[in-house]
């Protein structure tokens, strides 16, 4: 039997994007086997997520995918207002589809950044961080905070979108298309980063399934599903947009896939700026003093599509004014699961370029 050579890469490596730890067993530099090993940032958000009232539960929301504050908000609220029984004015459901995809931009961008700097390319980083940093501006704009946005409420969202708001928005929808542009050719022009990305990694169809993979991640190995289209919520049935899907499955399709998925989201937030209706912002039933002794009864689950994957937020109410149960569905951790499959007998420099391509975020795997 071949003696083989044990690597932990982390838990702070600066290639694994967080908190994650590789215990990694090599023959040479070929990868024999690859155990993710998890919990170094675990804050027990579900668990006390039972103890709050139902309105107190956003904070924890927004730190799971910390670079993606909105769309875990937007999970959260979709199934607390069904359990509630809580109506959301149209015009809040559209502001919500709009900030919802600025924050898909903004957590591709620091994804696409932070993958680049994988593959040993530092100026992508910046471009990328110039983009991502006028989406923050604008989250600033609406909610005074730049990352822990706490900006969507049970009801609707905390304060109306603002004039100045719009304008940015509108700016950014003109010059984000060239910017991308300038920045995919940063990417797909570099021979290094096309070696270490096209073929490697490939991630079929069947074994996606299996692994209950989603996100851009499934849409690369052929897969087209989308929360957004397969189950609309919010007013996604009313804007047009395409899902980009690739038949390859490698790294090179999961990066094309999360561009033209950037391209599909200006696409949207276009369609936002111009049909926002006007009316309330806010359900008056739900305002702060009301919002406290909001009482659940039943069960229900919601799934939504984050930046990573689908994710599913599971509630069981009591009749009292907490959640008796929070449980979450995170597209994080099911597609981490895949990444030993994906790695067995490949380089280790590819074991890099394959933990990068999975976009990995710790807040929603460490819950």
């Amino acid at each position: 039997m071949a003696e083989w050579t044990e690597v932990n890469f982390g838990p702070q490596h600066p290639s694994m994007h967080g908190v994650l730890r590789l215990r990694v067993k090599l023959d040479g530099e070929v990868v024999k086997e690859v155990e993710p090993i998890i919990g170094y940032l675990h804050r027990n958000a579900e668990k006390i997520g039972e103890l709050q009232f139902y309105c107190d539960n956003m904070i924890y929301f927004d730190r799971m995918d910390y670079v993606a504050a909105m769309n875990m908000e937007v999970g959260y609220l979709e199934a607390a207002e069904k359990l509630l029984d809580i109506e959301v004015p149209e015009r809040a459901q559209w502001i919500r589809v709009m900030m919802a995809e600025l924050n898909r931009i903004a957590s591709h961008l620091v994804w696409l950044g932070a993958f680049g700097l994988d593959l040993g390319m530092l100026t992508p980083f910046f471009y990328c961080f110039k983009e991502r940093e006028k989406i923050l501006k604008i989250f600033t704009e609406v909610s005074g905070s730049r990352q822990q946005l706490n900006y969507m409420s049970i009801g609707g969202v905390y304060q109306d979108v603002t004039d100045e708001a719009l304008d940015h928005i509108r700016t950014f929808i003109k010059e984000f298309p060239k910017e991308l542009n300038k920045i995919e050719n940063l990417f797909v022009k570099n021979d290094i980063f096309i070696s270490r990305t096209k073929g490697i990694g490939v991630l079929s169809k069947e074994m996606a399934i299996d692994y209950g993979v989603t996100g851009p991640m499934l849409r690369a190995s052929g897969v087209e599903y989308d929360v957004r289209k397969a189950q609309p919520y919010l007013v996604y049935d009313k804007v047009n947009f395409d899902i980009p899907v690739s038949f390859k499955g490698d790294n090179l399709a999961r990066f094309l896939v999360r561009v033209e998925e950037m391209r599909q989201s200006i696409k949207i937030i276009d369609q936002t700026v111009q049909k926002l209706p006007s009316g309330p912002y806010f359900n008056q039933k739900a305002k702060k003093p009301l919002m406290i002794r909001l009482r659940g009864q039943g069960e229900v689950y919601a799934r939504t599509e984050s930046p990573k994957g689908e994710f599913g937020v599971y509630l069981i109410g009591d009749g009292s004014l907490r959640p008796y149960r929070v449980r979450v569905r995170s597209p994080t951790f099911k597609n981490l699961s895949v990444l030993p499959a994906l790695a067995k007998d490949q380089l280790i420099a590819d074991l890099i370029s394959i933990g990068g391509s999975i976009d990995l975020v710790f807040g929603e795997v460490d819950r």
